[in-house]
């Protein structure tokens, strides 16, 4: 098979799920191909015209709706390891009938948000019922990772340092943005990814809008330069990793204001452990920039969960008053942006533990200087 995990940790994922169905008062759920689908069997990718669907009741087995097409990558995958039913349909049949038959009569039923309206329609017309979101069961199942889960996330973790260690090597005055991050997208698979996932490197003015990707500014001595990198690995899981660089000696009150934001970011990764909220840990950061003059540069979140997508729940940010729980993963990632004139951030991403949490991402937090030119 080709899922990365036993069948028993699937299993354990399914029963999860039913019975979060039951707690949430619905008849079944019925999750659409996408990250969620992924979660629960394994089964990769997005949806397109033809339904893919996994129909999990309260009550009862599970059920694949699925292209005969597509049957025998899906059964490549926990679907078959776990013997799970599977309706398979051609071109021509009706695959909402098959949803129906596998759901039975249901007065509530939910779906997954990457479910489209063009099988959401439809399949609302066969049930006779009103859809409801299925994210807040599933939202519960994916935010707490398992043993298995925080493993390939470690090893996610570990990948992404390794291509840190080499971006002092790769940055120089005179290149441009996009030379760096070509280098660093063959960087992030030789080091163990599977995909690239996104390569930022924000250097100078660029630095100062947070979503900035690449460009063909060149590099230029002086620069503060910000590098957000992640990729996924064989498993699927997520790294995310950012840290700045200077070329060049930088600028004294610029390093001046970056130090304060890696006590931040410190600050935000110390107040992590259950019991504690998300809005609480976001505030952490917020209050020592604050303290020293830089609350408004700071235009984001603190983080984001990570898992089998880049961007996930919990979302650490003002106003969510979430508890943390142990097994949740997300990222802590300050940042303070210039316009015009620079920007930084510095993203680790952390598990809560029993008493606190662990950093997976290890390379120095601090300014890294690097020479200017060869």
């Amino acid at each position: 098979m080709s899922t990365p995990f036993p069948a028993s940790v699937y299993a354990a994922r399914l029963d999860r799920a039913r019975a979060l169905t039951a707690e949430a008062g619905l008849d079944a759920i019925i999750v659409g191909a996408g990250p969620d689908l992924t979660y629960l069997v394994g089964v990769e990718g997005d949806t397109i015209e033809r339904l893919t669907a996994l129909v999990i009741p309260a009550e009862g087995a599970p059920t694949m709706v699925v292209p005969r097409m597509e049957l025998a990558k899906v059964r490549d995958t926990a679907v078959g390891s776990l013997g799970l039913a599977v309706s398979d349909w051609v071109d021509g049949e009706d695959p909402y009938a098959l949803v129906t038959a596998a759901t039975g009569s249901v007065s509530r039923f939910g779906v997954s948000d990457a479910l489209p309206a063009l099988h959401v329609v439809p399949l609302t017309e066969r049930l006779g019922a009103r859809p409801e979101l299925a994210t807040p069961v599933l939202r519960e199942s994916r935010m707490i990772k398992d043993a298995a889960e925080i493993a390939e996330l470690r090893r996610a973790g570990d990948a992404i340092d390794a291509v840190h260690r080499r971006v002092p090597g790769l940055l120089r005055a005179g290149r441009t943005e996009r030379e760096v991050a070509a280098d660093i997208a063959t960087a992030i698979i030789e080091e163990g990814h599977r995909t690239v996932e996104f390569v930022i490197v924000a250097s100078g003015p660029n630095g100062a809008d947070p979503h900035h990707e690449v460009s063909d500014r060149v590099i230029e001595r002086g620069d503060i330069v910000v590098v957000d990198i992640g990729g996924a690995v064989p498993s699927g899981y997520n790294s995310d990793s950012t840290r700045t660089y200077a070329v060049g000696e930088p600028d004294p009150e610029a390093a001046r204001r970056i130090a304060v934001l890696v006590r931040a970011q410190q600050a935000a990764v110390d107040a992590v452990r259950p019991g504690v909220t998300a809005e609480q840990v976001d505030a952490a950061a917020r209050d020592v920039l604050a303290a020293e003059g830089l609350a408004e540069a700071f235009l984001h979140r603190t983080g984001h969960g990570i898992g089998v997508t880049t961007h996930e729940e919990p979302y650490i940010a003002p106003g969510n008053d979430l508890p943390l729980r142990e097994g949740m993963a997300f990222s802590i990632e300050p940042g303070i942006y210039f316009p015009g004139s620079w920007g930084a951030r510095i993203e680790d991403i952390v598990v809560v533990t029993a008493d606190g949490c662990v950093n997976l991402d290890t390379t120095p937090h601090e300014l890294t200087v690097v020479a200017a030119a060869d």
